[in-house]
């Protein structure tokens, strides 16, 4: 479908990097239910930070499939350069620099989208990152600044004559957030402006949305973020759409409690029981939130304090769902 490097992408479906979301259980899931490339949570450029428990989680990228690609977020160029290295010693095979990230505490630090209205630094990160490794580079970034400012086509070029491999961008600008509606207009400009890969992101929640959005951009592929929380079948629902014209069936109640239970288990591997069984709280508040009685179940769930209650109340939820639905 389309090339970053030596590494060739079969699917026109790519997993947003998501802070506390993308973790490598997710990853996983995400991968192989159809994603081409996952990208992970990004980490600090501030390798003095990477001693905390948070970052040594999500430095963590054992027993993945390739190619790794590890988002890195931060506006210091030399501090990008020496991250990225050290990520290329840990394993990874795709250094993503996050200059998209709304966040006031990201951008508060000068990075994430806050690079945008500082081209003259981005140009320098970018140089640094590029020149400080033998992988991939790629970039993330949002239409602009400001509506008012929309500066993509500009970031796209410079991006790409410094050796950028692959750019995603988010339909919408710093100043708004993740309010309005993504636009796809600037994409398809900055679509004509350059050669390399460019993935479109931002309101892609249906399968048929994702062709509208690779029609309407040109993108070669669609980055799902936001949609893909207790919904990793779309990637597999995205794939089948691009492929066959025809939409897959919503998952059944026996998928989902099976994808459901499966993902519990790798958190509650990956993170150990304290935390695996808190961090799994979100999730499953992400897969029932659309399902019979789920946001009440949610607020019971949340209170449980060990894998096993954990997976028990599960079962017991799918459970009573089937009674119900054949009593009816």
């Amino acid at each position: 479908m389309f090339q970053i490097g030596p590494y060739r992408i079969d699917s026109q479906v790519v997993l947003a990097p998501m802070a506390g979301v993308t973790d490598q259980p997710f990853r996983k899931l995400c991968r192989k239910l159809g994603a081409g490339l996952v990208v992970s949570e990004m980490v600090t450029s501030d390798t003095r930070l990477w001693n905390s428990r948070k970052s040594q989680y999500r430095l963590n990228h054992a027993g993945e499939e390739e190619p790794r690609s590890i988002q890195i977020a931060g506006g210091d160029p030399q501090m990008i350069a020496e991250a990225a290295r050290m990520n290329v010693e840990r394993g990874a095979q795709i250094i993503d620099i996050n200059m998209g990230c709304p966040a006031k505490k990201v951008c508060n630090k000068a990075a994430g989208s806050a690079l945008l209205q500082d081209e003259p630094l981005v140009l320098e990160i970018l140089k640094a990152a590029v020149a400080a490794v033998d992988v991939p580079v790629t970039l993330k970034i949002r239409t602009g600044w400001s509506p008012e400012n929309r500066n993509a086509e500009t970031i796209a070029r410079m991006a790409e004559d410094v050796g950028i491999q692959a750019l995603a961008i988010h339909g919408r600008t710093r100043a708004c957030g993740y309010r309005g509606d993504a636009e796809y207009d600037t994409i398809a400009r900055v679509r004509n402006s350059i050669e390399i890969p460019l993935f479109a992101n931002g309101d892609i929640t249906s399968a048929r949305k994702a062709k509208e959005v690779l029609d309407c951009t040109g993108a070669d592929a669609v980055m799902i973020g936001r949609a893909a929380q207790g919904n990793p079948w779309i990637f597999k629902e995205i794939n089948h759409f691009l492929q066959h014209g025809t939409e897959l069936p919503k998952p059944t109640s026996e998928v989902v409690k099976t994808t459901l239970l499966n993902h519990l288990a790798a958190l509650h591997e990956f993170y150990g029981e304290y935390m695996g069984v808190r961090i799994a709280r979100k999730h499953v508040g992400w897969y029932l939130h659309h399902q019979p009685n789920g946001v009440s179940f949610r607020a019971r769930f949340n209170k449980l304090e060990s894998a096993v209650e954990q997976v028990a109340a599960i079962e017991h939820y799918f459970s009573a769902a089937h009674s119900s639905s054949t009593a009816a």
